[in-house]
């Protein structure tokens, strides 16, 4: 990893939407107990340790280390914080990704939960800074898209469906 400069910082914006066969107030539990939360919100790598306090001002914290393909082990922490809830419909928060104690990105989320027949659309709006890049940072931005997809494909298995 590099030291940033202002011309490194990587910006993005993008929406993800999700449609989910439970009603939103199943959908916002996913999100609020951690034990289901659990399920489908998973660092990579083993050893992993989690705290989560769902409330306005509370946030969430998990650490682990990622064993790569090459040998070498990575320590990834990540640390959100809630600004806003509104129960069965929003979830507003923030968070940073630090790699190696070096911060990776930070980016604001925004949830919203649309009541949609007998389920919800869920749609995830995130805007990133991605401010030390790995290497050129081409994959830097992809990589954040690719594992938030990820982890909505797990929250329809958590839900039991």
């Amino acid at each position: 990893m590099t030291t940033p400069t202002l011309a490194d910082v990587q910006h993005d914006t993008f929406t993800v939407t999700l449609d989910v066969d439970a009603p939103p107030d199943r959908v916002y539990e996913a999100f609020a107990d951690p034990a289901v939360r659990r399920r489908w919100f998973r660092l990579p790598g083993r050893d992993a340790t989690y705290e989560h306090e769902f409330r306005v001002g509370g946030g969430e914290s998990a650490r682990s280390t990622f064993h790569m393909h090459d040998g070498t082990m990575e320590d990834v922490a990540y640390d959100s914080r809630f600004v806003d809830l509104v129960p069965d419909r929003r979830i507003v928060l923030t968070y940073e990704t630090h790699v190696d104690g070096i911060l990776r990105w930070t980016s604001l989320v925004t949830v919203d939960l649309i009541p949609d027949g007998d389920g919800t659309q869920l749609r995830r709006t995130e805007q990133v800074a991605f401010v030390t890049p790995t290497g050129d940072g081409t994959h830097d931005l992809p990589h954040v898209h690719g594992g938030i997809r990820l982890q909505l494909n797990g929250l329809a298995g958590a839900l039991g469906l």
